[in-house]
């Protein structure tokens, strides 16, 4: 039946926001709205959660992203475990297929932050459960989830803004460019030569329809944004490099004079951790255009949409 076949097609796992269609991610969005609503208010008598667990694999360390999936998973009634670098050693002391099988006999989803993005696509391969993706060296689709709520909240929209984001072409720059694949929207990466974001992935957004722009040029880049984003300029397994990407990254700072270029309608988002004082001022944290903390709020509200979903609750 053609029904068996549409369900047998839907993504078992959440690993790349464009695996799924603009209906389904705005559903997602708002069912997000939706339970944050209901969080916010204090009532907890929704608990479609309730006798699940979720296992937690962390190959590095966090804290937005084990406590907004510990707590939000709790707070909808489910029990999750984590499981912290040492625990597992994933691919070191236990082949990825095997814990894939193990940890789905006893959970009914598992979440994952790992550093290679193969690690990932294998544990969604060999599990029978739903696998999250809380972060790989590729991308990041549960913060761009958060994002995206986040501009709903602020801008009022996803659709038709111009996003500028100011620093390295890291795994955020990716998740922000898949997005840009599912919603039309103006995407600007502002980043040092050397340090552009993947061009396979910048051509998935610009054959979707998003005018996508990479630049050298920060200053010129926001003008007009509704949204000047920025991260930590090395991100976790390349602090070695920091120093000199300090120097390579002079310019890049986002600052109150930035901000200001950006003008009034600009919104400043970071997803943290942040270094204040290097890709981003605290004067331009803590002014009042800035939405950094409702956004990390936002992790949770996300990604307990996002598991809803997946667990079809």
């Amino acid at each position: 039946s053609t029904l068996q076949n549409t369900a047998k097609q839907l993504p078992k796992d959440f690993l790349h926001i464009n695996d799924f269609d603009k209906d389904t991610i705005m559903k997602i969005l708002n069912r997000a709205i939706e339970v944050k609503a209901m969080i916010k208010s204090g009532d907890r008598s929704f608990q479609p959660f309730k006798g699940k667990s979720m296992a937690m694999i962390f190959a590095k360390p966090s804290m937005r992203t084990r406590v907004s999936f510990e707590t939000g998973f709790f707070l909808l009634g489910g029990h999750a475990v984590y499981l912290g670098p040492d625990d597992i050693q994933m691919g070191k002391r236990e082949e990825t297929r095997d814990v894939a099988r193990v940890l789905s006999g006893y959970n009914d989803i598992i979440m994952a932050r790992v550093f290679a993005h193969q690690d990932i696509l294998d544990l969604a391969k060999y599990a029978p459960v739903p696998v999250i993706n809380g972060l790989t060296d590729y991308n990041h689709p549960c913060q761009i989830m958060a994002d995206a709520l986040t501009m709903l909240e602020h801008v009022g929209r996803i659709e038709n803004t111009k996003v500028v984001y100011v620093g390295d072409g890291n795994n955020i720059v990716h998740s922000w460019l898949l997005l840009a694949a599912v919603i039309p929207f103006h995407f600007v990466c502002a980043c040092p030569k050397g340090f552009e974001p993947d061009a396979k992935t910048v051509e998935i957004a610009r054959s979707a329809g998003s005018k996508i722009e990479i630049t050298n040029d920060p200053k010129e880049a926001v003008k007009g944004a509704d949204v000047v984003y920025t991260d930590v300029w090395a991100s976790m397994g390349q602090k070695e490099e920091a120093e000199y990407r300090k120097k390579v990254f002079q310019g890049f700072m986002v600052d109150e004079a930035l901000m200001e270029m950006a003008g009034p309608k600009a919104f400043l988002m970071h997803c943290l951790p942040a270094e204040r004082g290097v890709e981003v001022t605290d004067g331009a944290i803590e002014a009042p255009n800035s939405i950094v903390f409702p956004q990390a709020e936002n992790r949770m509200h996300a990604q307990n949409a996002i598991m809803l979903h997946m667990l079809g609750a």
